[in-house]
């Protein structure tokens, strides 16, 4: 027959599934269960303590599982929960969350070694109705003992010392639990419906005694303690940890019926021994109590000595020699490393919170941090769900919805159980995080998570747009533009323009041209570029999808840019050139692709740049022809896109129609039919009509009219463009930054 020992170890040397199951189960089924959790019956009664039972599980079987998630996905190391949290969202956020951590299992050890001088009761009582009568008025004549002996223990032995403990605890708690869930029920032989909701006198609230009872619920996670002994961690920490939150959920249950059928509701609340006074003998009772207490007390401690170590082993203080001394491990036994300083210090802060001994306001401040710590661990395994990266494969997955509703559960929680506490934690949580960023250089992990969900979703919406796309009604037309440049360095009209575009209504694509083959060389220089462009962009806070480009021609980057999809989820309609009015080098390779631009459904655009800068910001122009009504509709659709935007907020629009003068009256005719029909969504009032003479240029008469202008918008034909060239955009010397339009389609705008 296989002996206990032969159960919890596996033929080779590491520890199996059992003691992390057992360990967890001894702890939320332990010292708090015995001594509170009638006490939450009588202020809720049994409705009232299977709802807090409920919701304290909503929290920990999703941290359960998240946590179970995560560590299949990556060896758990020292430090244990801090050790994922921080592998998965980087040290800086991890560290404020670390401290929490640690100062709450610092609390959880003290608050076992009360719970250890309780099992002396009795033995108290006995003395002072002796003839000694000798009366121990503070019990922690029994806890200080018992933590330096615990100190002394886990120095010389470490976690083999949770081993041990464990075989004789697990016999003895199943035993003692035995014995008191047969015992026949003392007050109660059948349950009423009438009296299912029944409290005390004077109750306290539902949160307050939840506060109370959370650390009660929060040791499924004590099994971490075998982290560094577990032949196959990766299968033996999901089983052990699900297990335990599960059978401890169902056997909080069971014991909510046995006390509320054994004893009246006042008792239950004055009595925290109930449980062994109502037990057959009841010593084995104590025993159990006394057993758990100790053993939950080393693994509390045990886990906070390696959470610090894990802390200062990231270097996260300022000073290193603290870091260094902190983190020094004990290695004679390679099996079984301890971090001796770490637990010495840890000694020193569960003292102090002995010497506190205010059990309610220990209680409640736990529950605050443990419900931080598992709402982060259900928010990474939620986060990593959608940052769907291939580094991330665990052997055991959740459903991303039970690790939100984990992290949402938490939240409510705290703010209801100590609005203003979790509001310290919270503050106490960015100082920290605050100083640890000033000094921290490995700063990469939560940004990689959230750029991996922001991926993600971009590319659904960008399917389902694909999917779902038909062909846009004309009268909801908005531009998409993409630019292409070679002077991105040398000019910032362009990306100027793009910018006032992309603030709201359209959208923008800024193409950096590196004219040449693609090398090594003009790859580097490619990535250069972008680097300076994205600084630029972030500067000038821009919604301008910025890249580069590597083309050994003019004609050829065309051709690649009009492919591109466009970044929106919409396709690119419209393609921008731009030159300089004094230098306009590049205008006649303008000039040539023109045609290639017309050969695609793109509309497209020509800035020509002017030393103005586009001036003060307050005034645009804009210029129709008989010969270019089609355009019109487009360069008034640019303008008052442009005018969205807050650097032109204080700008007005002027429209200028130029007709011949022995056709003014005919062509206000057709004008006022457009405007009327709808096609030209003008007043006429805002229309200054201006009669050309027959000796008189179109370009004179804007250069004059114009000059004041900060943007001049005019319309220009294909046609025009094939038989003059770059003429077309020349002789516009006496105004500012100009913008030519070429429509391939008239829009219908309203």
């Amino acid at each position: 027959m296989p002996t206990v020992q032969q159960h919890f170890t596996k033929q080779k040397h590491g520890l199996g599934s059992f003691p992390v199951f057992f360990l967890s189960l001894c702890t939320l089924q332990g010292a708090l269960m015995i001594l509170w959790l009638g006490h939450a019956i009588g202020h809720l009664g049994l409705i009232g303590a299977i709802g807090m039972v409920g919701l304290a599980h909503l929290i920990t079987i999703p941290t359960a599982m998240a946590f179970s998630e995560i560590a299949t996905n990556q060896k758990v190391e020292g430090g244990g929960e801090y050790f994922i949290i921080s592998r998965s969202f980087g040290i800086t956020v991890a560290v404020p969350i670390g401290v929490m951590l640690y100062i709450a299992q610092t609390i959880l050890t003290a608050i076992y070694l009360i719970t250890f001088s309780r099992a002396f009761k009795p033995f108290f009582d006995y003395l002072l109705a002796s003839p000694l009568n000798i009366y121990v008025y503070d019990y922690r004549v029994a806890s200080f003992p018992a933590f330096l002996l615990l100190t002394f223990l886990l120095l010389r032995f470490g976690s083999e010392v949770l081993l041990k403990l464990l075989y004789l605890t697990v016999p003895l708690m199943i035993f003692g639990y035995g014995l008191f869930l047969s015992s026949q029920p003392a007050d109660r032989t059948e349950l009423h419906f009438s009296e299912l909701t029944r409290q005390i006198d004077n109750p306290l609230d539902f949160f307050t005694v939840l506060a109370l009872c959370f650390p009660m619920f929060g040791g499924m996670t004590a099994g971490l303690s075998f982290s560094k002994k577990l032949d196959e961690p990766r299968r033996s920490l999901p089983r052990g940890i699900i297990g335990a939150t599960v059978v401890g959920f169902l056997g909080y249950l069971v014991f909510i019926f046995k006390l509320y059928m054994i004893a009246p509701l006042q008792e239950l609340v004055n009595n925290p021994l109930v449980m062994a006074d109502k037990t057959p003998f009841g010593v084995e009772i104590l025993f159990v109590l006394g057993l758990v207490s100790t053993l939950s007390a080393a693994s509390s401690f045990l886990m906070a000595s390696r959470t610090l170590q894990a802390l200062a082993s990231d270097r996260v203080l300022p000073n290193l020699v603290w870091d260094r001394w902190l983190s020094r491990i004990n290695r004679e036994d390679a099996s079984n490393p301890l971090p001796e300083h770490a637990i010495q210090v840890t000694a020193i802060a569960v003292f102090l919170a002995l010497l506190y001994n205010d059990m309610p306001s220990m209680l409640e401040g736990t529950s605050i941090l443990l419900c931080l710590t598992f709402g982060s661990i259900c928010m990474i395994s939620f986060l990593e769900h959608f940052a769907a990266d291939p580094a991330y494969r665990p052997l055991f997955r959740t459903r991303w919805y039970i690790s939100l509703a984990g992290a949402m559960t938490c939240i409510f929680a705290m703010i209801n159980m100590n609005l203003r506490l979790s509001l310290t934690a919270l503050v106490a949580m960015v100082f920290i995080y605050m100083v640890v960023n000033r000094y921290q250089s490995r700063k990469q992990g939560l940004s990689v998570i959230f750029q991996g969900v922001i991926f993600q979703l971009s590319r659904t919406l960008q399917i389902f747009l694909q999917k779902a796309r038909k062909e846009p009604d004309i009268e909801h037309w908005r531009p998409s533009i993409i630019c292409i440049s070679t002077h991105s360095f040398e000019r910032v009209a362009a990306f100027q323009f793009l910018r006032w575009i992309s603030h709201k209504y359209g959208f923008g694509t800024y193409i950096h041209l590196i004219e040449g083959y693609l090398s090594k060389e003009t790859h580097r220089q490619s990535k250069e570029c972008y680097q300076q462009l994205i600084k630029i962009s972030d500067a000038t806070h821009s919604n301008v999808y910025i890249d580069t480009l590597v083309s050994p021609s003019a004609a050829a980057a065309i051709s690649q840019v009009i492919q591109l999809p466009g970044i929106s989820g919409k396709e690119n309609n419209v393609i921008m050139f731009e030159f300089s009015k004094s230098n306009p080098e590049g205008l006649s390779s303008i000039a040539a692709n023109f045609q290639l631009v017309r050969a695609t459904d793109f509309d497209a655009i020509v800035l020509g740049s002017s030393d103005r800068n586009f001036g003060y910001h307050s005034e645009i122009d804009i210029w129709i022809t008989s010969n270019d009504y089609e355009n019109a509709t487009l360069m008034i659709l640019l303008g008052y896109i442009i005018l969205g935007h807050p650097d032109w907020s204080n700008a007005s629009i002027k429209i200028f129609a130029v007709y011949p003068e022995n056709e003014i009256m005919e062509q206000k005719q057709n004008l006022m039919e457009l405007i009327n029909s709808g096609r030209l969504p003008i007043s006429p009032s805002n229309i200054e009509l201006i009669p050309k003479k027959e000796n008189v240029d179109t370009k004179t008469i804007i250069n004059q009219k114009s000059k004041r202008a900060d943007l001049t918008i005019i319309g220009i034909r294909s046609e025009a463009v094939k038989h003059s060239g770059e003429a077309v955009f020349m002789g516009y010397d006496g105004i500012g930054d100009v913008l030519f339009v070429n429509t391939k389609t008239m829009k219908s705008l309203r």
